[in-house]
């Protein structure tokens, strides 16, 4: 059975660790700044480090799993706990400069590092949630991953590739969330939601596009403010290689728009997709900001 430590327990590392241990393929020791990811490891059965260090130390494999602005940093407080032989899973959503620096960083301890891509949503899969992988860990990563039942594809031997596949879909599938917001948000201004549905049909007749724009939503309201950092990550990249990021900074605008108008917090715990009860939820909070 794999030792493995979680760097973060947020949404991501929750679903994945549930999974884990509910198919017995792994003893979970978990570090997070946040007293509440403890205590909700502790509930799933992982037992909680006192540091960064403590939490690597012995694990056979590591997943990297903090938010986007401090996954260097966290990588760093990992290291002096790190040895050779380990997997070091870096599953965060950041740009392929950040994974190489990153990688940079871990390799004179000896442990392998891998970029990690999760490419799609984690809940529906927890552990299975489809993954892409490259980096010098990556190879070696294969059939342990598949002996815990986890699907994770490899790439290449290069750190970034991985993450550059996810970052650059991201800029279709983020970017679409966001137009399909505008357009039913001001759509409905004018009560003509269900025409220009309609009309998205006919022009593409493959996609159920009633069920399509309440999913976005719904993916909107509930993750906008890490879809917004994912996305100026995306834009920074661009940036870095010489490509205006026009599509990806408004993208990022305007999902953290509806992150700063707190619909989800407005809706509590239930989660909906339905298209008109979420548009209606942000004109609400619209009318009160």
């Amino acid at each position: 059975m794999e030792r493995i430590a979680f760097i973060g327990f947020g949404e991501a590392g929750q679903t994945i660790g549930r999974g884990l241990l509910g198919a017995n393929a792994a003893q979970i020791r978990v570090y997070d700044i946040l007293g509440e990811a403890l205590e909700k490891a502790a509930a799933l059965g992982a037992r909680a480090a006192k540091d960064h260090v403590d939490a690597v130390r012995e694990a056979d494999i590591v997943f990297l799993a903090v938010t986007a602005s401090s996954s260097l940093q966290a990588a760093l407080s990992c290291v002096p706990g790190l040895r050779k032989g380990q997997l070091f899973l870096d599953i965060n959503s950041v740009s392929p400069q950040r994974k190489i620096e990153t990688a940079a960083r871990v390799a004179p301890t000896g442990a392998l590092y891998v970029d990690v891509a999760v490419m799609a949503p984690v809940a529906p899969y927890l552990h299975k949630v489809p993954c892409l992988i490259g980096g010098p860990g990556a190879e070696a990563l294969l059939p342990r991953s598949r002996a815990m039942g986890m699907k994770m594809d490899f790439v290449s031997g290069e750190v970034g590739q991985a993450s550059a596949i996810k970052m650059f879909r991201s800029i279709m599938i983020k970017g679409l969330e966001a137009l399909v917001l505008e357009s039913m948000l001001a759509a409905s201004e004018y009560r003509v939601e269900e025409r220009v549905l309609a009309s998205l049909k006919e022009t593409f007749p493959t996609l159920d596009w009633e069920k399509l724009s309440g999913y976005m939503l719904e993916r909107v309201v509930s993750h906008g403010k890490r879809r917004a950092a994912e996305m100026r990550e995306v834009a920074e990249t661009l940036k870095a290689i010489g490509i205006e990021p026009l599509m990806a900074g408004a993208t990022a605008a305007r999902q953290q728009w509806v992150a700063d108008l707190q619909v989800k917090e407005q809706l509590g715990a239930r989660k909906t997709e339905d298209r008109a009860e979420l548009v209606h939820a942000i004109r609400r909070a619209l009318a009160r900001k």
